[in-house]
């Protein structure tokens, strides 16, 4: 590779270029919110949506109605809280991808390594065929997926640890052998069920969907990101370290198993309130680190940031396409990031230049 090749694909080294990347990736971010509004099967006009949103954030008929109530409903009911939603499940699932790809020192870890959304497809495919937690409606999917999610990172660390220890290949081979566990049960209750409305909803889910997204959804995901994305950026340095080995964190100074047990309670934390309320989407948290890294290096404190940002911004225009590409039917997301992110992670591979934790 000539000189001009390998200079193309260097990290950001100033503090000036990094935060100017920053700054762009969030004007970037702000434009696409405000555009995806816009977007969608019925044509709503530009300044009724200005009014609409000014309206229900003052929670006050501040600009005269003009508008009928049923595109007030699209956008502050449908269009709002489902961009928010995508950029909250982009930016977690960057930032889990991130803390299992230091977990493992695995570059091809993803949110879903330790069995987290086959053991959320199982509990939401429960939910839908068998009618459980039939008595929260809306919210029954949403609290089997989680329950599921975390049934199965709790089998995942058990079977993991061996005599008090826990290794990054013994995490990694266990929520292999929990996600094929959770997917037989899952294709078992599938193929049992006879209502092909039951199935079309459940293979719907298990490809992911941002439809049907409640302004509660943007709480109860939004609160728990805010908590592991401050906790995660505190640990940085001790993330750092870990891509280095175990044996070098621990001369550091490094608490290995305490910080290990940490980064797993708090990506199944993340992963599974997002899988709970936008089903399984694919190769964002592989990729976007990746990306990120041949932009910024792999330093946490850098490579989080601006991760969150372009995830954020990846997953709005994915849902923005699942919407628009058949229109006025809907695509799941996750066939959309998968077309994108597939093709994308193997020419990124390929590049020589890219280095994973200082190694190539």
């Amino acid at each position: 590779m000539n000189n001009k090749k390998i200079k193309r694909f260097l990290p950001l080294k100033s503090r000036f270029s990094y935060f100017t990347f920053c700054f762009v990736l969030l004007v970037f971010l702000l434009v696409s919110i405000i555009l995806s509004i816009f977007i969608g099967s019925v044509n709503i006009k530009g300044d009724w949506i200005f009014k609409i949103i000014s309206n229900n954030i003052l929670n006050q008929d501040y600009f005269h109605v003009v508008w009928p109530k049923a595109s007030e409903s699209i956008v502050w009911n449908i269009r709002l809280p489902r961009v928010l939603l995508s950029v909250l499940v982009g930016s977690g699932l960057s930032l889990s991808g991130i803390a299992m790809q230091a977990l493992t020192k695995n570059s091809l870890a993803d949110p879903y390594i330790l069995g987290i959304s086959s053991g959320a497809s199982s509990g939401a495919v429960a939910t839908i065929m068998f009618g459980c937690f039939s008595f929260l409606s809306s919210y029954s999917t949403m609290i089997g997926a989680f329950i599921g999610a975390v049934t199965a990172i709790i089998l995942t660390f058990k079977f993991s640890c061996i005599r008090g220890r826990i290794t990054s290949t013994q995490l990694v081979l266990s929520g292999i052998a929990v996600s094929a566990l959770f997917s037989a049960l899952t294709n078992l209750m599938i193929f049992k069920e006879n209502s092909s409305d039951k199935i079309r909803t459940a293979l719907f889910w298990m490809t992911g969907s941002l439809g049907g997204t409640r302004w509660s959804y943007i709480g109860y995901v939004g609160v728990l990101f805010i908590i592991c994305t401050i906790l995660l950026l505190v640990l940085h340095k001790a993330l750092d370290a870990l891509l280095l080995g175990d044996a070098t964190a621990i001369t550091l100074g490094v608490n290995i198993r305490v910080l290990k047990i940490i980064i797993i309670i708090l990506c199944t934390l993340l992963t599974g309130s997002i899988v709970s309320v936008s089903g399984v989407i694919g190769f964002v948290g592989l990729i976007i680190p990746h990306i990120t890294r041949t932009f910024v290096g792999s330093s946490h404190r850098r490579l989080m940031p601006a991760s969150i940002l372009l995830g954020a911004l990846f997953l709005i225009w994915s849902d923005v396409f699942a919407r628009v590409i058949v229109s006025p039917e809907e695509l799941p997301i996750g066939v959309v990031t998968a077309f994108i992110g597939a093709p994308f992670f193997l020419w990124l591979l390929r590049k020589s230049s890219y280095t994973f934790g200082g190694s190539r």
